[in-house]
């Protein structure tokens, strides 16, 4: 299972979580090999260029199976040259600041960045990236403009902006809420429509003064073009056991990481989710102009 990204970040921790009971379901292990570079696009070629026997899978997310499309020339096609086997997880982003930030709330927040945003920089995982969008999503909505610095993953940035080397992150509760328990940074908002089950006491950003701003981190499992059916069906059928583990929802629920509805796991659901996702999100990148790094 190639996974897009440095070891450490939101991807790397579900597909911890969910390969133990696959394991038991396929009757063989898993290995994980962590493949990132270029906005994950050197996975996902990797990927495609794969045999279609289903021993080569890649768990990827909206940055990589939505958002390269409009960002990178890709010599793949990333609606037709994969098969999607089902959607693993989804949870709102979390507006953080470093802990010398002098806002308390996310209107304070909004207020200094407009008075500060030359010397402001926002941390995220690629040119194109859900925490780079949610930069850009919200340096439209609040009329701002401040410097962005990529990282090769979420714990990179997260330890910088730990360490007060950014000001700001853009993140999933997977990575970040044992640090924002502990104190370590700043927690304004959840970029989503409900709080978290994780983290009760963290307002929507639509509770906290910035409506709408909504960034979905998701993650989903797909195999290499023409892999046959009767393969993807028993992979589906390996996560979705998984999903269905009790431990599996506990320890997403730690995370803060949500398990989809048993309707949303199917192939077709994570094919028709994907289109969704590019419908949403290609107009913004292609706005802002957005290049690789």
């Amino acid at each position: 299972m190639i996974l897009p990204f440095a070891a450490g970040g939101q991807t790397d921790a579900i597909a911890r979580i969910i390969t133990e009971p696959m394991r038991a379901s396929l009757g063989q292990p898993i290995i994980l090999e962590n493949v990132s570079g270029a906005g994950g696009t050197l996975a996902l070629g990797r990927v495609a260029r794969a045999a279609p026997d289903g021993y080569t899978l890649i768990l990827g997310t909206q940055s990589q199976f939505v958002n390269s499309g409009a960002v990178y020339s890709l010599t793949f096609d990333l609606l037709k040259d994969f098969e999607p086997i089902a959607l693993v997880a989804s949870s709102p982003s979390l507006i953080l600041a470093k802990n010398a930030a002098p806002p308390n709330d996310l209107k304070g927040l909004v207020a200094w960045l407009k008075a500060n945003q030359d010397n402001v920089s926002q941390g995220h995982v690629g040119a194109g990236s859900g925490p780079h969008l949610c930069g850009i999503d919200m340096q439209n909505r609040i009329g701002g403009r401040w410097t962005f610095v990529p990282y090769r993953g979420g714990s990179q940035a997260m330890h910088d902006l730990v360490g007060g080397q950014i000001d700001l992150y853009c993140t999933s509760p997977a990575t970040s809420i044992q640090i924002v328990r502990g104190g370590q940074v700043k927690a304004y908002a959840i970029a989503g429509k409900s709080r978290l089950a994780a983290a009760p006491d963290i307002p929507t950003v639509d509770e906290a003064g910035l409506s709408g701003l909504h960034v979905l981190t998701w993650q989903g499992l797909w195999a290499p073009k023409g892999t046959p059916r009767a393969i993807v069906g028993r992979l589906n059928a390996a996560v979705t056991a998984a999903l269905a583990d009790r431990a599996v929802g506990s320890r997403f629920a730690d995370l803060g990481v949500e398990v989809p509805p048993p309707e949303q796991q199917t192939p077709e659901a994570l094919a028709a989710f994907q289109r969704a996702e590019i419908e949403k999100w290609w107009p913004i990148i292609k706005a802002a102009g957005i290049k690789p790094e």
